[in-house]
């Protein structure tokens, strides 16, 4: 209670440094972003109960086929609910594991005794009606999800429009930030709306990392620093940036990828991945400040190092399994 006194009193006598707060038609992206994300999630759930009343039904077609509302799970689930009436199915609804598995896409790689045995199951009137409700609630997610979508596009031309003289606009940022593996055209315009594009407020690219919650919090006592967990920070832009770090992980000859694989075997994939995801955030703050390329530092960097810090490296771990070492240059062997 006396430390919330104390703050409220350095707040009356204007002794707290105000937080990050973006301008207005940054904050209005941001919503918009935010709002699109929550629609994203919700109908995630609603492929989640379509996918729980299949199984309720017996139907295992989430197993054979990995995405339930492409073109064929679409389909066969339109099929079993009475509104679907292509091909001359049934107006009450097919049951024909036969015909529901004809409706498949030759593309896909589930063989069609996969299929057959995946939709032999028993579908009721409940679960038709279910099916119908949570497919016309997912298309109604997918039509507000494209209003935000062109809603976004309007107010990306409005900020450049309103942006001063020197800043750069949203619509060649957004492109430069493409470049970086795992960063798509959507998380990119994620990011800018949380952070915006006027890096000044940040003194460093540190003050941004902490700023977002992807650096330790300070745990010391007695004058020991201890181990402690990630700061909270701003969980919007922290999602946005580990998924990013979870596609840069798979990108050949990067060194995003090479620094998550050597992290990994020491800390473990959660604390490698958040790595990750800060050194995106790094490059994303000195290209926004410096107005530069991105410039991937390539697999190799880490052994690109310096020579004797490798091989102090190597003695060490050779050290812990019980060898002592002792290192000669070769030109001194010979």
């Amino acid at each position: 209670m006396n430390d919330a006194m104390w703050i409220a009193d350095l707040l009356a006598c204007g002794l707290l440094k105000a937080s990050f707060v973006p301008p207005e038609e940054i904050q209005e992206l941001r919503s918009l972003m935010r709002t699109r994300k929550q629609m994203v999630r919700e109908q995630t759930r609603h492929v989640q109960r379509l996918e729980k009343t299949l199984e309720e039904a017996n139907i295992k077609l989430g197993v054979v086929i990995s995405d339930l509302m492409g073109a064929s799970g679409r389909r066969m689930i339109e099929a079993m609910i009475p509104t679907g009436q292509a091909r001359g199915l049934k107006a009450h609804g097919e049951r024909d594991p036969h015909r529901l598995a004809a409706l498949a896409e030759r593309t896909i790689k589930a063989s069609p005794k996969a299929l057959y045995d995946a939709l032999h199951g028993r579908l009721r009137e409940q679960h038709r009606f279910l099916l119908q409700l949570h497919l016309q609630q997912w298309d109604a997610i997918d039509a507000a999800i494209r209003r935000i979508d062109q809603r976004v596009a309007v107010q990306i031309e409005r900020v450049d429009a309103e942006a001063a003289d020197r800043q750069p606009p949203f619509r060649e940022l957004i492109p430069c930030m493409c470049a970086i593996p795992g960063v798509s055209f959507l998380s990119a315009t994620a990011i800018l709306a949380e952070i915006g594009r006027d890096m000044s407020r940040f003194p460093t690219a540190g003050h941004l990392i902490a700023w977002a919650g992807l650096c330790p919090g300070q745990n010391e006592s007695a004058g020991k620093r201890k181990s402690s967990r990630l700061r909270r920070g701003t969980p919007w832009l922290k999602t946005m940036l580990v998924q990013c770090a979870w596609a840069a992980k798979r990108a050949k000859n990067s060194y995003y990828s090479a620094q998550f694989h050597r992290l990994r075997s020491r800390r473990g994939p959660q604390k490698a991945i958040c790595a990750v995801a800060a050194s995106i955030l790094t490059a994303i703050y000195h290209m926004l400040k410096s107005s530069l390329p991105h410039r991937d530092l390539g697999a190799d960097y880490f052994d690109r190092r310096s020579p004797q810090a490798k091989a102090n490296r190597l003695v060490a771990q050779l050290a812990k399994l019980g060898f002592a070492a002792q290192l000669q240059p070769l030109a001194d062997a010979a």
